[in-house]
């Protein structure tokens, strides 16, 4: 089978196993299927668009930069789902229509200063760190309410939800608790900011998704489950 082929066959699996994770836990709308795409190449993106993704995740800002310029057909929607350097945050309010790795205020305040005004109000996840690992990114659960405030306030973002990547763990009790402990967090912020749409639980990649389904994932970020592993680097 040629690549394109097998993406096309992947993703077609993915959906089945959402379908069925939708129907085992009575979800009536289910999750949106985000492709993770670093270290893909155009003609792998261009297959997954085609087989009906319309939404890419990056985590490198200049390697989504050369795909976006490569591609003639682009997705939906771009999503930035990397660490972020301040001074990257120009280039990813530019080019980006979510923003999920928001961590810290200074990154805030920057992407809303520097999304450009032509384009709609950038749609912004914050991450946070659940486990409370040393090794991972994100915010700890008792900056939650701050940073949702400060970019409630913002005129060029908007709150959107969370987003975490909890713990490697093959339990899968305990994958439901990190991902419902996301939930529980969620439903806070929508109770503190009733007027906002406050609607998304970016939670959920190949290994643990039907957790994050069961726990309410409205995306999910799948990579190697539909490219395949990624290349080995070259020595």
């Amino acid at each position: 089978m040629s690549n394109q082929t097998n993406i096309l066959a992947n993703i077609a699996a993915i959906q089945a196993r959402i379908d069925a994770a939708c129907q085992l836990y009575q979800r009536d709308t289910p999750p949106t299927l985000m492709a993770v795409t670093k270290t893909r190449n155009a003609a792998e993106i261009t297959a997954a668009i085609d087989a009906g993704i319309t939404d890419i995740g990056e985590n490198y800002l200049q390697e989504a930069l050369s795909k976006q310029a490569e591609l003639s057909t682009q997705p939906e929607y771009w999503h930035f789902i990397g660490p972020i350097q301040t001074n990257k945050t120009r280039a990813i309010a530019s080019h980006f229509d979510w923003v999920h790795s928001v961590d810290r205020a200074k990154i805030i305040t920057r992407l809303n200063d520097q999304r450009p005004n032509e384009l709609p109000p950038l749609n912004i996840c914050l991450q946070i760190n659940i486990n409370d690992e040393s090794s991972k990114a994100g915010a700890t659960i008792d900056d939650i309410p701050a940073l949702a405030e400060l970019v409630n306030s913002q005129a060029r973002l908007r709150l959107r939800g969370l987003m975490a990547i909890p713990a490697n763990t093959s339990d899968i009790q305990q994958q439901r608790r990190n991902f419902a402990a996301l939930r529980g967090i969620l439903t806070s912020l929508q109770k503190q900011f009733p007027s906002a749409a406050i609607d998304t639980l970016s939670m959920g990649m190949s290994g643990d998704m039907e957790s994050a389904i069961a726990e309410g994932a409205t995306i999910v970020r799948i990579g190697s489950d539909i490219f395949g592993p990624r290349p080995t680097p070259k020595p």
